[in-house]
C-alpha cells in the first residue's frame, strides 16, 4: 500500500476499539439525507492499517503478494490462474470505490460492503454473487463481531474484512499454500464455500466458551447468587440475541446458495454446502439452548433470592413470635399498680424469669417439632 494510504488510515485508526457487544444496531445517522450507492463507512474504525493480499492460484501455481498500489491489485485477466483478493479495513472509501468503479461492481453493493450492520443475505448481480456473513471472535471482555462480504466472480473471489485483530482464514491460505485437499484443482465456488465453512466453524469455539461460561453461573446461582450474577446472565442474554441475529439469516444464505441456478455455483460444491447448512443449523440449536437455559437461570436467580427472602421473613416471624408472650408478661408487671401482690413476693422476679424461659423453650420445641426450623 502507498504511503498516502497509510498515513491517511493511520490518522482515522487512532481511537481504540471497544470490542464489547453493547449495541444491538450500528448508529446509521450518518447516511441520513443521502443518495442510494453513498458510502459511507458506518461501524468501528479499525486502530489497523489497511491490509490487501492476493493469493493467485492453480493446481500447479499459487503465490501470495501484499499490495502496495492501487492498480495492481485489480488484474485478473489470466483465466487459468484464480485470485483471491482479501482486503482487511473498510473505512477507507476511495480504495473501495476504485475497486468498485474497476470491476463494474454495482454502487448499491459497496454501499452495503462498507455498511457493517447489513444482515447476512446473499445476491445474485449475474456475472457475480455478493454474499454478507458475521465473523465472530472471541475476546476476554465478550464476543467481537465483523462483518465479511463475499464477491464471487468466475475466476475471482474477493473478501471484505472490517480488520479487526485475528480472523477466520488462516488455515485457508496455509491449505492453499500447501496445496492440501482438492481446493487447488476447483474453481470459485468452492473456495467461497471454504471461506464460509472457516467463518461456520469459528462460531463453534465461541459457542464453546459461551457454554463454559453459563455452567459457571449455573453453580453460582445454585450456590450463592449475588447482585453480580444477574448482570452476568442479562449481558450473556444480549450476547445470545446478537448471536442469533447473526446464525438465523446464514441459514437461508447457504441454503439459496444450495438451491441456486447460477453457473457460478456448480453442482458438486452443492454437497459441500449441504454441510455447512448442517452446521449452521447446529450453532442455530446451541444459541436457543443457551438462551433456554439463560432464561430458566434467570427464573432460578429470582426464586434463590425469593426463597432466601422467605428464610429470613421466616426467622424473624418466629422470633417475633416468641418474643409476643414474653413481651405480654413484661407489660402486664410494668403497670405499677399499687394491689399487685406480685410485687412483694421474695421470689417474683427470678419466677418471673423463669417464667419467661419456659415459655421460650416450649415454643421452641413446637416449633422444631412442626419443622418450621
Amino acid at each position: 500500500m502507498n504511503k498516502g494510504v497509510k498515513a491517511a488510515v493511520a490518522g482515522e485508526g487512532d481511537n481504540s476499539v471497544n470490542h464489547r457487544v453493547s449495541k444491538i444496531l450500528k448508529d446509521r445517522s450518518k447516511k441520513r439525507g443521502l443518495p442510494p450507492g453513498t458510502l459511507v463507512h458506518i461501524g468501528e474504525k479499525s486502530n489497523r492499517e489497511i491490509r490487501v493480499r492476493v493469493i493467485e492460484y492453480g493446481p500447479e501455481k499459487c503465490q501470495e503478494k501484499e499490495i502496495t498500489g492501487l492498480k495492481e491489485c485489480f488484474n485478473f485477466s489470466d483465466p487459468s490462474l484464480i485470485s483471491w483478493l482479501d482486503v482487511e479495513g473498510l473505512h477507507e472509501i476511495e480504495l473501495i470505490k476504485q475497486l468498485g468503479e474497476c470491476q463494474g461492481f454495482n454502487p448499491l453493493m459497496l454501499e452495503d460492503i462498507v455498511n457493517t450492520d447489513q444482515r447476512p443475505k446473499l445476491e445474485d448481480f449475474d456475472d457475480y454473487l455478493y454474499i454478507v456473513l458475521k465473523m465472530l471472535h472471541q475476546r476476554e471482555e465478550g464476543v467481537a463481531v465483523e462483518q465479511v462480504s463475499i464477491v464471487v466472480g468466475a475466476n475471482f473471489v474477493i473478501t471484505f474484512q472490517e480488520g479487526l485483530e485475528g480472523d477466520s482464514f488462516g488455515t485457508v491460505r496455509e491449505r492453499l499454500k500447501g496445496g492440501k485437499g482438492k481446493i487447488r484443482s476447483m474453481g470459485t465456488d468452492y473456495l467461497a464455500y471454504v471461506l464460509i465453512d472457516a467463518v461456520v466453524d469459528g462460531y463453534f469455539g465461541v459457542l464453546e466458551r459461551i457454554g463454559e461460561r453459563i455452567e459457571e453461573l449455573e453453580e453460582e446461582v445454585v450456590a450463592q447468587p449475588t447482585s453480580d450474577t444477574v448482570r452476568r446472565i442479562q449481558y450473556l442474554k444480549r450476547e445470545m440475541i446478537v448471536l442469533r441475529k447473526a446464525f438465523w439469516p446464514l441459514r437461508e444464505v447457504i441454503g439459496a446458495m444450495e438451491r441456486r441456478d447460477s453457473p457460478l455455483v456448480s453442482d458438486s460444491v452443492t454437497v459441500y454446502l449441504r454441510d455447512v447448512y448442517d452446521h449452521t443449523i447446529q450453532a442455530i440449536d446451541a444459541v436457543e439452548a443457551y438462551r433456554d437455559i439463560l432464561s430458566g437461570l434467570l427464573d432460578v436467580y429470582l426464586s434463590s433470592i425469593s426463597n432466601r427472602l422467605n428464610e429470613i421473613m421466616k426467622f424473624l416471624t418466629i422470633i417475633g413470635t416468641i418474643f409476643l408472650p414474653l413481651t405480654f408478661i413484661a407489660g402486664v408487671y410494668g403497670m405499677n399498680f399499687q394491689n399487685m401482690p406480685e410485687y412483694h413476693w421474695k421470689w417474683g422476679y427470678p419466677a418471673c424469669l423463669l417464667v419467661m424461659l419456659a415459655i421460650a423453650i416450649a415454643m421452641l420445641f413446637y416449633f422444631k417439632r412442626k419443622k418450621w426450623l
